[in-house]
């Protein structure tokens, strides 16, 4: 039996997920995940003097002026020079500091991308990049604010981690972990208030390994970032409505990709459905659709994102709605698909 086998055998009981029931907040009464990023890296600066933000003239819209009132010699802005950011983190990381390089995800994945492949990935510098204000969370000022790319070029480049927290829990895991570790990572947040699906298992946040926030074997929503949340609503429709089990899954790191659990999920579930506030092309959705078919598995998928063109004018929630990532759009979405499996 081979690895794919042993994954995909059906009394296969050494895999086990992080899985199990969630305290979901009914109504997004959380944070920011912003928020809970600033709050947390207070909380680490205040033990470690080595933790040093970096940012382009993004404090205010990173939530980071308390930290800068608080650790005014823990902070550098570099002024809207996103090339000169990197390069400024990754010298600071070399030197034995802790940068957080904090820039709008569409100018720091793109204005800067040379300066993440070389003086970061390629040098191995640990610069923790925090993209801000991802996806479409920018809204009305469009598709020039969009960062709908940075999960492809970043999946192209070799030796760094990206990670997309969906709540207000992940977040604060993810940045302490991204202040321990030693290597490359990206991390991407929106600006809208999110739930806190923390688990009330004791099983730790990890990266490269996703949460199962919702148990079901019909259909599945692969989600990533603050895409989780309309997927969970758009399962609890079915359920309700047309009795319909929906297994959500929380992929918040997008590379290195949970391949154990997508093997898992694929063998349980009917159907897939992955859904990110990206391009179509190169993101979550084509991760998954290569290690299904390149291992021979077969089911019923659908990518949900922003297809190949300029989005539409309007605010996250308007766009997510003209895409269909929206609890109505999603459900209906997992109602066509799981026809295709009768």
């Amino acid at each position: 039996m081979n690895l794919m086998q042993h994954w995909l055998s059906s009394d296969n009981e050494q895999y086990m997920p992080i899985v199990g029931a969630v305290a979901e907040n009914k109504t997004i009464n959380g944070k920011a995940n912003l928020e809970v990023f600033s709050l947390t890296l207070q909380e680490l600066a205040a033990a470690d003097k080595n933790i040093v933000v970096v940012t382009s003239d993004s404090r205010g819209s990173g939530k980071l002026v308390p930290f800068g009132q608080k650790f005014p010699k823990q902070i550098v802005e570099i002024g809207i020079a996103e090339q000169n950011l990197v390069g400024v983190a990754a010298g600071l990381a070399s030197a034995g500091k802790k940068a957080f390089a904090v820039s709008p995800a569409c100018f720091l994945t793109a204005r800067a991308l040379e300066q993440i492949k070389n003086d970061v990935a390629y040098s191995d510098n640990p610069v923790k990049l925090i993209g801000i204000s991802a996806g479409v969370s920018y809204g009305a000022l469009g598709s020039t604010h969009h960062s709908l790319h940075d999960y492809a070029v970043l999946r192209a480049i070799n030796n760094i981690t990206v990670v997309a927290p969906a709540d207000n829990y992940e977040t604060a895991e993810a940045i302490k972990l991204a202040a321990a570790m030693e290597k490359p990572i990206y991390l991407r947040f929106g600006k809208k208030n999110m739930p806190d699906l923390k688990p009330e298992s004791n099983v730790p946040f990890q990266f490269g390994k996703g949460r199962i926030i919702r148990e079901g074997d019909d259909v599945a929503f692969i989600a990533t970032g603050e895409t989780v949340y309309p997927a969970l609503k758009a399962a609890d429709k079915l359920e309700e409505n047309y009795r319909i089990r929906v297994r959500v899954i929380s992929m918040h790191t997008i590379k290195p990709l949970d391949y154990e659990l997508i093997a898992a999920t694929a063998n349980k579930c009917k159907a897939i459905i992955t859904v990110e506030e990206h391009s179509v092309y190169g993101g979550l959705g084509e991760a998954c659709a290569s290690f299904l078919l390149q291992n021979g598995i077969s089911k019923p998928f659908k990518i949900i994102g922003i297809p190949d063109e300029y989005t539409v004018t309007g605010s996250q929630n308007e766009i997510f709605d003209h895409y269909g990532i929206s609890e109505s759009g999603l459900a209906n979405t997992a109602l066509e698909l799981i026809q295709k499996t009768k």
